[in-house]
């Protein structure tokens, strides 16, 4: 029966209109009519069970808006950054979906789903980058902390936004829908650092009501940007805030051959940002 819902759900999801959603629940998401915004904030709060113990800020009317809070800050040094030798952390809180080894140009999505690396990326010689290298995958449920950070220590390179679908990336699809994050709109990073390159895709989704970094003010559903592939250039500490998401959506951050995932990472595992997820190997590290 629950295979049964699934696939429906899948299948509604071409009929919706996606764009038009996302960008109808931006306006409302971003409304300052004091008694609407503390009403969705309230009414999501008890929802989605959200805890605000880690949360800067814990009165929701000092918060201009719904999308104010759901992009919420966090208090000074409740996510301390992994500094061990080698180490590449967690860019943001959230459940690992898949993990492990870049196969023959391609990542796991779910059982039975694989897609390619230059497909979600959208260029071949990036790709080429990762061959046999290494992947991790993380999901952002609604209650989680929606900004992303650097997982390494390095140079913004480039940044190119790549407009697609807005489908769901649940567990419910991701298990249904082949090619799901190749498909959806998303912003890749590119970045360099003495350990070679590292990648890092935002992945949008249904009901996401853009993506902003802190070089672009905002990434809208589907509406083209003016910097689709910039030579940023931007220095980044490892955990120094790159991003963010407005609602939930995913995080897959792509690694070169002579690094490893941690082996206690597995689906289904709760990540938080700065953890050590995964390191380079020794002859690599010395200057992480």
């Amino acid at each position: 029966m629950k295979d049964i819902k699934d696939k429906l759900f899948c299948a509604l999801q071409y009929l919706l209109p996606q764009h038009l959603l996302s960008r109808s629940l931006a306006r409302l998401a971003d409304t300052e009519i004091r008694w609407l915004k503390n009403l969705l904030i309230r009414s999501f709060i008890r929802h989605y069970q959200v805890d605000q113990n880690d949360t800067e800020c814990e009165d929701i009317g000092a918060y201009t808006s719904f999308n104010h809070f759901f992009t919420r800050a966090l208090k000074p040094n409740v996510r301390p950054i992994a500094d061990s030798v080698g180490a590449i952390t967690s860019p943001a809180d959230g459940t690992i979906s898949q993990c492990g080894k870049i196969a023959q140009g391609n990542l796991l999505q779910a059982k039975g789903h694989v897609y390619s690396t230059a497909d979600l990326v959208g260029d071949e010689s990036l790709a080429a980058q990762f061959h046999d290298g290494e992947f991790f995958t993380i999901y952002l449920s609604p209650k989680d902390y929606h900004r992303v950070h650097s997982p390494i220590m390095g140079t913004l390179i480039e940044s190119r936004y790549i407009p697609g679908r807005l489908f769901s990336v649940n567990s419910a699809t991701t298990a249904q829908l082949p090619g799901l994050f190749a498909r959806n709109e998303r912003l890749v990073c590119v970045f360099e650092s003495q350990q070679g390159p590292v990648v890092v895709v935002m992945v949008g989704a249904m009901l996401v009501a853009g993506i902003e970094t802190i070089w672009q003010t905002k990434y809208l559903p589907n509406i083209p940007s003016e910097d689709k592939h910039i030579g940023a250039h931007i220095k980044f500490a490892k955990g120094e805030e790159i991003g963010r998401f407005k609602f939930g959506s995913t995080v897959i951050v792509l690694l070169p051959n002579h690094t490893r995932v941690n082996h206690s990472l597995e689906p289904g595992t709760t990540v938080k940002m700065g953890e050590n997820v995964a390191g380079y190997s020794a002859d690599r590290s010395s200057n992480v």
